[in-house]
Formats: C-alpha cells, sequence, structure tokens
C-alpha cells in the first residue's frame, strides 16, 4: 500500500493582509498531481486545513474540492483529522457525504467512522470504532488499520478517558494520558493489515516556526516521543509542526509540515510530502517529495540604503516572493520613498527601516491613532479572520464598548 502523508493546509491563511488562497488551489492541485503519478492508495491529512475554526466560504470549498480530486472517483482513500485550529464539528459534518467517495472525516477524537463495504472498485471500510478505522483499497491484496486522533485538548481527553480510566490515571500528565489512548487504539493492529497512526499534537523536541500560532493560551501541551506507538504502528503520520522532520530521530514517525511557508521565519525552507511504501510486518519505506508550488519567503537586508533596494527591482530579483526588507539608512525614509517601493514591488510585505546607528525605526504608513474605534475594530476583525464583521457583530461591539466606558465613569 502507497500512502500520501500532508497536514498544515491552513487553507484561508493570508500573509501581512495578502490574499493566498490562489497559492493554497496550486499546492493542492501539484498534491493531486503527485498522487496520480505516484499511484498513491492512502492520502493522510494531519490536521489544520483551516486557518480558522470560521472558514471563509472559497477556503471550504477550496478544502472540498481537494477532498474530491484526491480521492480520484472513490478508487482511492483519504482520511482527514482535525487540528487545532479547526472547528472539529465543522470538519466532521460533511462526512456522511464524503464516505460515498471513500473519504473520512474525523472532528474529535472520540468520533467513529461508519463501516460501509461499497463497490469492490470503491474504497471500503471493513470496520471501525472510536478512533480508528480499518480501509480496503481497490487494487491492494491487504487492507490498513489507522488509529487517528484528533487534537487531542485537555476537555477532549477528559472526554473519552473519563469512562476508560481511573481517577488515578486521570491525575497523570497530559503525556501519559495520551499515550494511553495510543496504547488502547493499538491493540486494533494487525499482523496481516497495513498499521499506521495519524494525529495533530506536539511532539516534545519538534522544531518549532513562529506559524504554528498556538491558539490557547500557554501554547499547545506537549506529548513525550516515547508515548507514540512507534513499536506498534508502521508509520506514525503528524501535524502541527510547519518544517517537515523527523520525530526523536524516528525514521518512521514524522511532521510533514505546511505546504506553504506561513511566516517569514520559514523563509527559504523547503517544503514536501511524504510518500511511504507499507506492507504487512514489514518496515515501512519513507521517500520525500518535495512541493514547488507556492510563492517563496525572502529575506532582504539592503545594507546600502534605499539606491540598493531600487537596484534590486531593476533586476528583478526575486519578482515571484513575498519579501520582507531590512533596509539600512542615514535618515529616516520618507512617505514618497516608501510609496515609491510599494508601487515598483508590490510583493514587498514589510519595510522595516533601521539608522545605521542601530536603532529600528517603527515606520506604519498609516496613522491609527486618530482612526474611529469602529475602524479599528473592523480592520482587527479582518486580520483574524479574513472576511468583514457583519454589522450586528460591530454594533454589539460598539454596545459593549459604550457600557464599558460607563462602568469606568460610575
Amino acid at each position: 500500500m502507497r500512502i500520501l502523508h500532508t497536514s498544515d493546509w491552513h487553507l484561508g491563511r493570508s500573509l501581512e493582509g495578502r490574499d493566498r488562497i490562489e497559492e493554497q488551489e496550486e499546492f493542492i492541485a501539484e498534491m493531486c498531481e503527485i498522487a496520480d503519478q505516484e499511484k498513491v492508495d492512502l492520502v493522510l491529512i494531519a490536521g489544520d486545513v483551516f486557518d480558522t475554526p470560521n472558514p471563509s466560504a472559497r477556503a471550504e470549498q477550496l478544502f472540498y474540492q481537494g477532498l474530491y480530486d484526491l480521492a480520484a472517483g472513490g478508487r482511492r482513500g483519504v482520511i482527514a483529522i482535525a487540528g487545532n485550529h479547526d472547528n472539529p464539528d465543522r470538519i466532521k459534518a460533511s462526512d456522511p457525504l464524503a464516505e460515498q467517495l471513500g473519504i473520512t472525516l474525523l472532528g474529535l477524537p472520540k468520533d467513529q467512522a461508519l463501516v460501509s463495504r461499497t463497490r469492490e472498485d470503491r474504497v471500503q471500510r471493513l470496520a471501525a470504532g472510536p478512533g480508528w478505522l480499518e480501509v480496503k483499497v481497490p487494487g491492494c491484496d491487504h487492507s490498513a488499520v489507522v488509529i487517528a486522533l484528533p487534537y487531542p485538548s485537555e476537555q477532549r481527553l477528559r472526554e473519552i478517558l473519563v469512562e476508560k480510566l481511573s481517577e488515578e490515571d486521570m491525575q497523570s500528565s497530559y503525556s501519559e494520558r495520551v499515550g494511553a489512548i495510543f496504547q488502547s487504539l493499538s491493540s486494533n493492529f494487525r499482523s496481516d493489515t497495513v498499521n499506521l497512526c495519524m494525529s495533530h499534537l506536539f511532539v516534545r523536541g519538534g522544531k518549532e516556526s513562529e506559524s504554528e500560532r498556538p491558539i490557547q493560551l500557554g501554547g499547545s501541551p506537549t506529548v513525550d516521543v516515547e508515548m507514540l506507538p512507534w513499536q506498534k504502528a508502521q508509520y506514525i503520520a503528524l501535524g502541527h509542526l510547519h518544517r517537515p522532520q523527523r520525530v526523536g530521530g524516528m525514521e518512521y514517525a514524522r511532521y510533514s509540515g505546511s505546504p506553504l511557508s506561513y511566516s517569514f521565519s520559514e523563509a527559504g525552507q523547503a517544503k514536501a510530502v511524504y510518500l511511504v511504501d507499507c506492507l504487512p510486518s514489514q518496515e515501512a519505506r519513507v521517500q520525500e517529495i518535495p512541493l514547488t508550488k507556492g510563492n517563496p519567503l525572502v529575506r532582504w537586508e539592503a545594507h546600502n540604503g534605499f539606491s540598493e533596494v531600487l537596484k534590486w527591482c531593476e533586476e528583478s530579483r526575486d519578482t515571484k516572493a513575498w519579501i520582507d526588507l531590512t533596509l539600512y539608512v542615514d535618515v529616516p525614509l520618507s512617505i514618497s520613498q516608501i510609496k515609491e517601493l510599494k508601487d515598483i514591488r508590490p510583493n514587498i510585505i514589510n519595510i522595516r527601516p533601521v539608522l545605521k546607528n542601530g536603532v529600528e525605526l517603527n515606520y506604519n504608513p498609516v496613522n491609527r491613532i486618530n482612526l474611529p474605534v469602529e475602524e479599528l475594530f473592523r480592520d482587527f476583525y479582518r486580520k483574524g479572520y479574513q472576511t468583514e464583521p457583519g454589522s450586528e457583530l460591530t454594533r454589539l461591539f460598539l454596545e459593549l464598548l459604550d457600557e464599558d466606558k460607563e462602568g469606568e465613569a460610575i
């Protein structure tokens, strides 16, 4: 059986207000090409398919179209789980329809797929329980047992463990509780099946990027590498960290990383998916396949001032990249100079002038001090959710603000 491992699509995410949906369309199309060319049997999408719990309609459409294309009319299996940025109920909601094409969508750790024995030329779910399923793909002599743990927040862990563990066990660490789940689920593995594990979590020691952006206070809880079912699973497909990497030096436990670079901390970082070949009771073979779509993120440092940047622009340097510019100057830049750079190269995202004495200038072309509070709220909402706040939500915010001011006056 041949498996394709990907994760962290973050559909709908922008870069400093720049829409990247077209780049996201490109990388999904590239994955579909890879799946076809490499004759992939099963695709594992290990969480964070969206960037927010309430994605735009266009982001949702792109996700469902991507699933449809990857499924190849029901001849290729696809399993997608929710990450910490996803709304688990939204991910799971369309599973009854997706099931007809051999697609499995799991939102919560306790979710259970439906058993579905369709035509033999289509993907079949031979068996299933909370957090696991057995999948048969046409053309394979063997099936795959997949244990799937969508993002396990503390609350979700309590919900699935309260009936299984003693009070003493419930007081154990987060890492130990996750390990207990993997131990329980891996009892479904068999010697005559390909045995796979997928999850969305942070394994201690993994290399982070700034673009992960944990959405809960205190960051993401961590799991010790020894808690993974590495002795029983032939391959462990993980999501959450955006840099492709092995986990704890293990060949068969990996983060596939995000298909696009989502912050300048990932400038120059190669993106990839993993192609995994598995037979029952044999070691997996893992191949990294580079991704080529999407605009690269590049950092420019112009030590010779404004004229040096103009020269680079005239030379058409990095025309297809998003650029973070640090510009060393003798005197602060004028607004007209900033405007000239933006007009010449709209793909320059950040301009950070630094005086040659080492003082960084906090340049911001928009004076926000005099903006009305309603516009500040709209700007904040647009950056967070990539959509305009509704008039009712804006009105409610202003009413709450007025009540707060009245309280302070009292």
